[in-house]
């Protein structure tokens, strides 16, 4: 996408433009992703295949998971969690 000095972040800021979508990066997108994938069932090393991260120390820091999944995962789907 990077013919006639087109870029993907480019696209990406008019699109928001167009849909009045403020105060939102490409780079939040990639935060949600990763934690999605995780929230998926897969593991770190599939997760940073997929993502690029090279260290476990800068996945985590991408990485945002829910209390409400956790909780799930721990099958405790009686527990109401407000934060």
């Amino acid at each position: 996408m990077e013919e006639d000095g087109y870029s993907f972040s480019q696209a990406f800021i008019r699109a928001c433009d167009l849909a009045s979508v403020e105060d939102l990066r490409l780079h939040d997108l990639r935060h949600e992703a990763t934690s999605r994938l995780f929230e998926k069932g897969l593991n770190p090393m599939q997760v940073a295949a997929i993502t690029g991260h090279k260290t476990l120390q800068m996945l985590k820091r991408y990485t945002h998971l829910r209390a409400e999944d956790l909780a799930k995962l721990l099958g405790w789907h009686h527990v109401n969690i407000n934060f």
